[in-house]
């Protein structure tokens, strides 16, 4: 198992797994979308998206958007997506693409890593406290549909 960064060369295979994660999340199916959505990204650089390789086959990949720490001076990353193949959990490919997300905060000097997840994805809270992730008992998230 092998975690790379992703390039152009890999668009449409994580746009495949993004349309998947999706669906996990209860979205209508739109691979168009979801390709057209992952080569912006990649080509923008407004995110950074890891892939975990098995062999040749991408199985898992992990997505990271910079945010900004006012009151500590930094940058932070917001893991916002994270997927692997269902038949591939539970080998290790998590673990992998969250280290690789970890490693690369602490190369961009990163204040921290940030992540959110459904109160119902128990297997995925196990993983993140398992790996060093806190749930924040000191603040409240709000959001608003534009």
């Amino acid at each position: 198992m092998e975690v790379i960064q992703a390039t152009e060369l890999h668009i449409y295979e994580v746009a495949v797994l993004f349309e998947a994660y999706r669906a996990y999340y209860e979205q209508p199916p739109d691979f168009d979308g979801a390709l057209a959505f992952i080569t912006e990204r990649i080509a923008q650089k407004d995110s950074v998206i890891f892939v975990v390789l098995l062999g040749e086959e991408i199985i898992g990949f992990t997505q990271l958007y910079p945010i900004f720490t006012s009151l500590g001076m930094k940058r932070g990353w917001l893991l916002n997506d994270l997927y692997v193949l269902e038949e591939h959990r539970g080998k290790g490919a998590g673990k992998a693409l969250l280290d690789a997300a970890s490693n690369y905060g602490k190369k961009t000097n990163a204040a921290w890593l940030m992540l959110q997840t459904y109160i119902a994805n128990t297997t995925a809270q196990a993983l993140y406290e398992k790996e060093g992730f806190k749930k924040d008992v000191n603040s409240f998230y709000y959001y608003k549909s534009l």
